[in-house]
C-alpha cells in the first residue's frame, strides 16, 4: 500500500494523511439460476459464483466467493457438458438479428460528433455515488431513476471514435447501455425494500422488516416493451437436515 501511494500518488502514508472511502465493489446478487442446475431462463446459458444469485443474501463476506465458484462452478460445468452433448444442430440466428446487432455494434463509429463515452460514464458513476450510495432515501433514489433515463438518452448518441483497432471509446460507447441497466435495477431495488438490511441502508426505513422482507428475494425481469419490472419471490424453506446441521452445537463452537 505504501508502494502503490508513492507511485500512484506521490504521497508519502508515513508521513502524510490518505483519503479513505468508500467504493462500490459488487453486486450483492445475479441473475436467477435454477438452483439443481444453475442453467438460466435462457436455455443453453450457465451461471455460476457471484454472477449468479448467490449464497451471499443481505452481506457478502470475502471468504464465501471461492466456495461459491467452486461448489456452484463444479455444478454449472457439469450440467453445461450433459447439455451441450445433447444438442445434435445449433438453432439458426433469424438474419434480421444479426444485421440489427451489426448496425446497433456499429452505431457510434458512424457518428461524425457526439458525446465522450467517458463523460457520460463519469456523470453516471458520481451520480450512483451521491444517490444511490450507502445512505439511501425514497426522494433520491426516485430522482436516481429519472437521471438513469437522461444519461440513457446521452448515451445514445455517444460518438465512438474512428477505427475500430485499439478503440476503448468504442468499447466504452458499448458497455453504458449494461452499465444503466445495472445502475437502474440496483436503484429500483433499493427503492422497493423499504427496510434497512445488511449492506442495503434506507435512512427513511431504518429498521429491518422481518415480517415482510425477510424471507423475500427481489426479482427484475424485461417485460415485452423494454421496461424493467419488478416481483418478489420467496425462497424455500432451509432443508431440516442443513438446518439441523447449522443449528448443531459442534458447528457453532467451530465458529
Amino acid at each position: 500500500m505504501y508502494h502503490q501511494f508513492k507511485e500512484l500518488a506521490a504521497v508519502d502514508i508515513t508521513k502524510e494523511a490518505m483519503e479513505v472511502g468508500p467504493t462500490a465493489h459488487y453486486v450483492m446478487g445475479g441473475v436467477k439460476v435454477n438452483f439443481d442446475t444453475q442453467e438460466t431462463c435462457i436455455e443453453g446459458l450457465f451461471a455460476a459464483g457471484e454472477a449468479a444469485t448467490g449464497l451471499h443474501g443481505a452481506n457478502r463476506l470475502g471468504g464465501n466467493s471461492l466456495s461459491d465458484l467452486i461448489v456452484f462452478g463444479k455444478i454449472a460445468g457439469e450440467h453445461a457438458a450433459s447439455s451441450a452433448k445433447e444438442i445434435e444442430q445449433f438453432k439458426e440466428i433469424p438474419e434480421s438479428e444479426i444485421k440489427e446487432i451489426i448496425k446497433d455494434t456499429l452505431a457510434p463509429l458512424s457518428r461524425d460528433e457526439g458525446e465522450n463515452p467517458a463523460a457520460v460514464v463519469s456523470d453516471l458513476r458520481k451520480m450512483m455515488q451521491d444517490k444511490v450510495g450507502i445512505i439511501r432515501t425514497k426522494s433520491l433514489l426516485e430522482e436516481a431513476l429519472t437521471d438513469l433515463d437522461n444519461l440513457e438518452d446521452r448515451s445514445r448518441v455517444v460518438f465512438g471514435g474512428s477505427g475500430k483497432t485499439y478503440n476503448p471509446g468504442w468499447h466504452q460507447s458499448l458497455e453504458i447501455g449494461a452499465m444503466i441497466d445495472v445502475s437502474r435495477m440496483c436503484t429500483l431495488a433499493a427503492l422497493r425494500r423499504e427496510e434497512s438490511r445488511g449492506g442495503h441502508t434506507r435512512e427513511d426505513f431504518p429498521v429491518p422488516d422481518h415480517s415482510h422482507w425477510g424471507k423475500v428475494n427481489s426479482v427484475i425481469s424485461m417485460n415485452d416493451v423494454g421496461e424493467m419490472e419488478i416481483g418478489f419471490v420467496t425462497y424455500p424453506p432451509i432443508p431440516s437436515d442443513l438446518k439441523e446441521l447449522l443449528d448443531s452445537e459442534d458447528l457453532q463452537e467451530e465458529e
